[in-house]
């Protein structure tokens, strides 16, 4: 076994702590990663406050993660030692249904294999994730990393950036489009980025006017805020092809139903605790379509980070000492971060 260290959280109500764990040693198709960044999620605090009701402790959280490979086994052919590697939210699936043979391993009818907070398919292996020094992974569930971009900016693609990058692509959203954006947190940067890059004319929708600038920065074409409902729904009623939305808090998804034209679609990407109460006539009456999407499986994963490559894209980001993981959760609570923080899993 290899003896590693990270931190973790020991229960739902008290801080991450350091810990010391073990990761087994590399199998003939596993890779061992030497962690450099790691994004922090606002699904890890969701998590290490049991908010979704399947928390066990303890808990290293952790699914935006790049580093280095330090060792390969036997029958690895994908990567070789010194290639930069990426793990996000899934290390295993069952690899037979028909899903994971799709390449949708995220839809796993068995049941995929969390980065962390989850069981191998052995039922007992615990996994842990990569607010830690190292990982080891089926190189089946490493990402290759382009080379050109800045590696830390590249780690909360890996959650951040699918989430957003798979609606927006499955949906076809390009050139002539008018596309929204709920929220411009670390989701809803990304959904404008993407957005914007695939052609398409974006508005955010934020509570959040100090963030106009940005979001005009991001890509945007200007930002609306939502603070008086009665006034942007007379600016914007019937006019959006496609909204996507970020927001993990509960909220009103009415009001964006509204803005919808005919036939014009809605995706939701946060995941708020308390279910929404839905108006069906905002979906009859203009043939409208809700619809929610999860992460991306490993091949359309792949094809993001390749896309921002070529493109040159990454996520707005603050690097932060692993020791200041409590204070990053206090921060994102409170929308503190121009994205997403980035762990510095080196430091």
């Amino acid at each position: 076994m290899i003896k590693t260290s990270g931190y973790a959280a020991f229960n739902s109500t008290g801080p991450l702590a350091p810990f010391e764990f073990t990761r087994r040693e590399p199998k003939p198709n596993d890779i061992l990663i030497e962690i450099d960044y790691c994004g922090v999620c606002h699904s890890d605090i969701h998590q290490v406050k049991n908010e979704w009701g399947n928390a066990t402790f303890p808990m290293v959280p952790g699914h935006e993660i790049v580093g280095h490979v330090t060792k390969i086994g036997s029958n690895v052919s994908k990567f070789i030692v010194g290639d930069l590697a990426g793990v996000g939210c899934l290390v295993d699936s069952c690899r037979t249904c028909a899903n994971c043979k799709e390449g949708f391993q995220q839809f796993c009818e068995n049941g995929s294999v969390g980065t962390y907070n989850s069981l191998e398919k052995d039922g007992v292996t615990r996994t842990y994730g990569g607010y830690s020094k190292c990982i080891v992974v089926s190189e089946d569930f490493a990402l290759k990393i382009p080379t050109n971009l800045d590696l830390k900016t590249v780690a909360p693609l890996l959650c951040a950036g699918i989430t957003t990058y798979s609606p927006l692509r499955h949906w076809g959203v390009g050139p002539g489009q008018k596309v929204g954006v709920v929220g411009l947190g670390g989701l809803g940067h990304m959904a404008v980025k993407f957005a914007h890059s695939f052609g398409a004319t974006v508005t955010v929708f934020s509570r959040s006017i100090s963030k106009k600038e940005d979001a005009l920065r991001l890509g945007a074409s200007e930002m609306a805020i939502t603070t008086n409902p009665e006034k942007i729904l007379e600016t914007h009623a019937g006019k959006f092809d496609f909204i996507i939305d970020t927001v993990s808090a509960p909220h009103d998804l009415n009001l964006y139903l509204q803005f919808l034209k005919r036939d014009g679609k809605m995706v939701l990407v946060g995941l708020p605790n308390v279910p929404p109460h839905i108006e069906v006539g905002n979906l009859i009456f203009g043939r409208k379509t809700l619809a929610g999407s999860l992460i991306g499986g490993i091949p359309e994963t792949q094809e993001m980070l390749d896309y921002c490559g070529k493109h040159n894209i990454g996520c707005d980001i603050e690097l932060i000492a692993p020791s200041r993981i409590n204070e990053a959760f206090e921060r994102t609570l409170n929308s503190d971060v121009k994205y997403r923080f980035v762990l510095d899993m080196k430091s």
